[in-house]
């Protein structure tokens, strides 16, 4: 499993974005021998040029997904019942010549996403305009407390919750990506009280279900090692491998004599943010991890081996409990170490 190699399996999920490293203090530092993203640069490339603009929407060449060139087309936040309203209206009234807009669902919103900017976290070059440095609503409920929805920042990336009767944007999308973006695992739709309610008609994520779907049998695993088969990465079975929270810096050389100790298995690496975020299930929480799954001593949060931009001593986290998407200061012990290889090849 050469690094350079990109296998039909990375496609389900996209490169992030970062090209520099960085120490603890957000230095920069040479790639080489850093253990960090930009050093191994994996999953899907980006494109070049990456977007395509035609009238008043924009085609995403990496995902196939097509937004609207306005960032802000209500010019005001918007409750999560009134985001979907508002689409569906666009849809009535045919906006841009389409009647199938949609509130993206929480990976959909999240491809738009670069780690390697800031203010806003969108691609070099981008052409939207109308962007507001704040949240942006999804049709991803959150399943840690189903009156709240999935939301992302656009001033840095953060992907968080907020309670859907509070005010944020709206972004619309069309068209699927149905072959890069796995499906978020979202099968029930709830209204703005948290209760469960009937699907049809919603536009909500679990009515569209958009994305790769996820194979019957999603981990395979043998010994220490288990295969996630929608990604074709490689993951420890032993989700902490320091016995405990450490230092980003520690984190990364935990993985560094994890591969000294264990060559025959080799290219183990602390995984990027994007690669720790494909595990989540957004129907699950406490872990966000699908049912059944085969790992041991799964913890609350990891560390990913992304620099977060805004401040660059401060690295990217998955809170894995609630499913969000983070940052913590690089020189504190906040996170746990589940370390990822591969992506492995198989036969299906």
């Amino acid at each position: 499993m050469k690094s350079h190699n990109q296998s039909f399996a990375e496609r389900c999920y996209l490169h992030t974005g970062q090209t520099t490293c960085h120490d603890a203090s957000g230095r920069d530092i040479a790639c080489q021998g850093s253990g960090q993203d930009a050093e191994f640069k994996r999953g899907l490339p980006w494109p070049v040029p990456r977007f395509e603009q035609k009238d008043e929407t924009v085609l995403d060449r990496l995902t196939g997904l097509i937004w609207s060139l306005d960032a802000n087309l209500t010019e005001f936040p918007v409750t999560w019942q009134e985001a979907l309203d508002y689409i569906s209206g666009m849809n009535k009234e045919k906006a841009f010549g389409c009647s199938d807009w949609r509130l993206p669902n929480r990976r959909e919103l999240r491809s738009l996403v670069s780690h390697q900017t800031r203010k806003p976290a969108l691609p070099e070059g981008h052409p939207f305009n109308n962007i507001f440095l704040g949240w942006y609503w999804t049709s991803t409920t959150a399943a840690i407390n189903t009156a709240y929805a999935w939301y992302v920042h656009m001033e840095g990336a953060r992907t968080f919750y907020g309670k859907k009767d509070q005010f944020f944007l709206l972004w619309p999308v069309r068209g699927k990506a149905s072959g890069v973006l796995p499906a978020t695992g979202q099968t029930q739709c709830y209204d703005s009280r948290g209760l469960v309610i009937p699907c049809e008609g919603s536009g909500q994520d679990a009515e569209l279900r958009f994305g790769l779907p996820w194979p019957e049998t999603r981990f395979d695993f043998m010994d220490d090692l288990v295969i996630d088969r929608l990604t074709s990465l490689c993951w420890s079975r032993n989700a902490d491998i320091t016995n405990g929270a450490v230092t980003w810096h520690d984190a990364l050389a935990a993985v560094a004599r994890l591969n000294q100790s264990a060559k025959e298995k080799g290219g183990w690496r602390l995984p990027n943010i994007n690669e720790l975020e494909s595990l989540v299930d957004c129907s699950a929480h406490g872990p966000a991890l699908p049912v059944g799954h085969p790992f041991e001593s799964v913890r609350e949060s990891y560390w990913s081996s992304t620099t977060s931009m805004f401040e660059p001593d401060w690295a990217w986290a998955l809170y894995l409990t609630k499913g969000a998407v983070g940052v913590g200061q690089k020189r504190g012990p906040h996170f746990f170490v589940w370390p990822v290889c591969g992506p492995a090849k198989f036969n299906a």
